[in-house]
């Protein structure tokens, strides 16, 4: 990893983009709202009852486009997703928590 690349997995704001970011974000718990518009077959209740986005058996969002890295639904994706911003507080302390944990050798969890 280059000094640039560290930078930009530690959440710097000068360097956060989501081209340079192993879509942690993804990995997240997104709890649906009634007025999000997300197909059935991309949710699953947790045993609370909430609605949520589905992850797959790799526990990335199952709206994640793995070989592009990029949500798939995008243009209809959640309003907890639309309100995640990019080099955001939240996107830098979950960058800055995940580059933590890759250079300790801690792998990453599900959030």
């Amino acid at each position: 990893m280059t000094t640039g690349d560290a930078n930009a997995a530690s959440g710097s704001p000068e360097t956060a983009r989501c081209d340079a970011c192993d879509a942690v974000c993804c990995r997240l718990t997104v709890v649906l709202m009634p007025e999000d518009n997300v197909a059935a077959h991309l949710t699953a209740r947790t045993p609370a009852g909430l609605q949520v986005m589905a992850r797959g058996e790799d526990g990335w969002c199952v709206a994640l486009d793995g070989v592009h890295m990029r949500c798939s639904i995008y243009d209809t994706r959640p309003a907890i997703c639309r309100k995640f911003a990019m080099a955001g507080p939240y996107c830098l302390d979950v960058r800055a928590d995940y580059a933590d944990r890759r250079a300790r050798g801690i792998p990453l969890t599900l959030y």
